[in-house]
């Protein structure tokens, strides 16, 4: 019967109960908040937990949330990594469990609210909305917990009212007696319990991990002195993994952003990836969030660098499958949601050799670009005018009037611009905008000069990158620039050229080249006492995909390939050159070693039709794919016998071709004119805009 009952409880229950039957320690700290939900005067609002990484933050506002449950209050989970640094994210997330009214108390009629913030460093950029702001809004009964990385900035001191109502704590390392009551708990034998306090020194995320260790059986001796204690204990942990295939999981974990049982199973090429999932959520340094599974940032670090440097091509397997899954993803969503996809797809990038990266990584996910609204046309003029100049600043002015749905901002906490960029659509573009400002100049010109666009495609151009404060350095506005361009990317059914705008180029040639978005030679430009550049690259030679493909394989190579080594480009023909390659084909179908020099082996429709490096074969499927696509049409029946005569299966001549179908010679060729046509419209539209059902 009690197996019975054991089986029907989600496991994600028997691992909170488990956890709160180890917990050990901090009984000051949970104490003094039981006193606080009990006193029916209180004389403090505000517990600010503070510590470094693994001292067992998170894990002590999950026994704080018990008791304050158990007390009778309503919790409310904030935490920091799992939303953007802004006012409307947190006011959301407690809108979710509370009342939150545009003014006034929030929670009104909620007579015990407990409020618990995790990651709070996450948050920093509204530290002074939270201090002055979101927590006077709450009722005066409230009780709210804080954990954070770092201790409280200034303004919390140096407020005499906040001086009375905020008590700190710096979390330390547990004591002996606490560790040997762990080390209890959790079943390490007694004779190592000495040894293992004084390797850990009682610290909580090394403590769990060596005890780990312990009870599968590896070796947990270590130089307690050494100054990389959790990277030398990971290292003891991975070598007592029970099997390989938990090995790769947990090798996916410290990789991807989070885990879920999905990516497992595709990565991993399971049926059914419960048991290892349920096995990477029981590890004592592995967390749960809304969106999945995520270990903690010192031991997500060691598996990852172990797993580079031990066997580079198992990196390599584990890192095109995780991110091979995202791309799957990516294309099968929109919005907010895409958004987060993109996030995660460069972060699995963030720590190749092969990317230098202008990534702030700190504000990584926190901040999205939104939509520019009418009124925020002055703030972004007088942002340019004060980083570029009075006459950048007309010209921005003017791309505000005529596209004002291209430009983006980052906001600050406060609500205000932070950064913006601005996506131009030069197709649409007429020529006196294209006269009046040298960038967009620049990119139209260079664009024409090398392969220029045909009919229906599209020259996109990211033409203003500012952060009020780093204004082109890593940044909050540097991050979200790829989200909004990716999603430009995909969404851009004909896109041909798309150029980015930079000052200081020469300081970029070597990242963009990686990204294969090299420098557009002689394509600089001036604006006022500004030299401006050009970095370029022709979704028609290397499609989105092929451009993922070519970006991860150089991210992963110690030495990255020069641009166009990696992946073979397409190449763009316009459409008399096209023409001329279908009629020769036709021409030369029955010589392999001729057809295999026609440039449509290098174009994308055949390229779609027969992957990356296609065979001449593929070319010859195509060619017939065509006629059978004529001869659907009843009405081409004349068409179709005067092609098959003179290329399928020829005559001697084209004199005989007619006399074979009894046609006089004008009339032949008519026909034959008419079926090549045909057949080229045919490769063409697939050449254009892709193969269509």
């Amino acid at each position: 019967m009690e197996d019975r009952e054991r089986s029907s409880i989600p496991l994600g229950d028997l691992l909170d109960s488990r956890r709160r039957r180890t917990y050990v320690g901090r009984e000051g700290e949970r104490e003094l908040v039981r006193a606080r939900l009990e006193s029916t005067d209180p004389q403090w609002s505000v517990l600010y937990l503070h510590g470094p990484g693994g001292i067992g933050k998170t894990a002590l506002l999950e026994m704080l949330a018990e008791i304050a449950a158990d007390a009778g209050a309503t919790v409310v989970r904030i935490d920091g990594r799992d939303l953007s640094p802004s006012p409307a994210a947190v006011l959301e997330v407690l809108s979710e469990v509370v009342d939150v009214p545009d003014t006034g108390a929030i929670a009104r009629g909620e007579e015990r609210l407990c409020l618990l913030v995790d990651t709070y460093e996450a948050l920093a950029p509204i530290d002074e909305w939270v201090r002055t702001r979101l927590l006077p809004r709450l009722p005066a009964t409230a009780f709210t917990v804080i954990a954070s990385r770092t201790p409280p900035s200034p303004g919390w001191r140096a407020d005499a009212a906040w001086r009375e109502l905020l008590r700190v704590v710096s979390l330390r390392n547990l004591t002996p007696s606490e560790c040997r009551e762990f080390l209890l708990e959790v079943g390490v034998p007694a004779r190592l319990h000495e040894r293992i306090c004084q390797v850990t020194h009682g610290h909580p995320l090394a403590l769990s991990l060596v005890a780990d260790v312990a009870s599968r059986g590896g070796e947990v001796a270590a130089d307690p002195l050494t100054p990389n204690l959790i990277g030398v204990l990971m290292q003891r942990f991975i070598d007592a993994v029970p099997s390989h295939l938990h090995r790769r999981a947990l090798e996916v974990c410290a990789l991807a952003r989070v885990t879920t049982e999905s990516l497992l199973r595709d990565v991993l090429e399971l049926d059914d990836a419960h048991e290892v999932f349920g096995w990477l959520r029981q590890l004592s340094f592995v967390e749960a969030g809304p969106e999945g599974l995520f270990p903690h940032d010192l031991a997500r670090d060691v598996v990852d660098a172990d797993l580079r440097w031990r066997d580079l091509d198992s990196y390599t397997t584990v890192f095109n499958r995780v991110w091979r899954h995202l791309r799957r993803r990516l294309m099968s969503c929109s919005g907010r949601e895409q958004q987060r996809v993109i996030f995660d797809l460069k972060f699995v990038f963030r720590n190749l050799p092969g990317v230098l990266s202008p990534v702030d990584w700190g504000s990584w996910g926190r901040h999205y670009p939104e939509p520019a609204r009418a009124e925020d046309r002055e703030t972004i003029v007088e942002m340019v005018r004060s980083h570029e100049g009075a006459e950048s600043a007309e010209i921005a002015a003017t791309w505000f009037r005529r596209q004002p749905e291209g430009f983006y901002l980052v906001r600050r906490s406060d609500g205000g611009a932070r950064g913006f960029f601005a996506l131009l659509d030069l197709s649409r573009a007429s020529a006196e905008d294209l006269a009046a400002d040298p960038g967009a100049a620049a990119a139209w010109d260079y664009a024409h000069r090398h392969s220029p666009p045909r009919r229906d495609e599209t020259i996109t151009q990211t033409r203003f990158v500012i952060d009020d404060a780093a204004y082109q350095d890593p940044s909050p506005t540097l991050n979200a620039i790829p989200i909004t361009t990716m999603q430009r990317y995909l969404c851009t059914p004909r896109l041909s050229w798309d150029f980015l705008t930079l000052a200081e180029p020469d300081r970029w040639n070597e990242y963009f080249a990686v990204a294969d978005l090299p420098r557009a030679e002689g394509a600089d430009f001036e604006v006022g006492a500004h030299r401006v550049g050009l970095f370029a690259h022709d979704f028609r030679r290397v499609p989105v995909d092929a451009w993922f493909e070519q970006v991860a394989v150089r991210a992963l190579s110690e030495n990255p390939a020069a641009p166009g080594q990696s992946t073979p480009q397409l190449l763009v023909l316009s459409h008399p050159e096209f023409e001329q390659a279908v009629r020769q084909a036709l021409h030369d179908w029955r010589r392999p070693d001729l057809l295999r020099r026609n440039p449509l082996m290098r174009t994308r429709v055949v390229c779609d039709h027969g992957g990356a490096e296609p065979d001449v074969a593929e070319l010859d499927s195509l060619l017939r794919d065509a006629v059978d696509a004529l001869a659907d049409d009843p009405r081409a029946d004349k068409l179709v016998r005067a092609v098959d005569r003179t290329y399928l299966r020829p005559a001697a001549t084209q004199e005989a071709a007619a006399r074979m179908l009894g046609l006089p010679f004008s009339t032949y060729r008519r026909h034959l004119t008419q079926g090549v046509a045909q057949i080229v419209s045919w490769l063409w539209d697939r050449e254009v805009y892709g193969h269509q059902e």
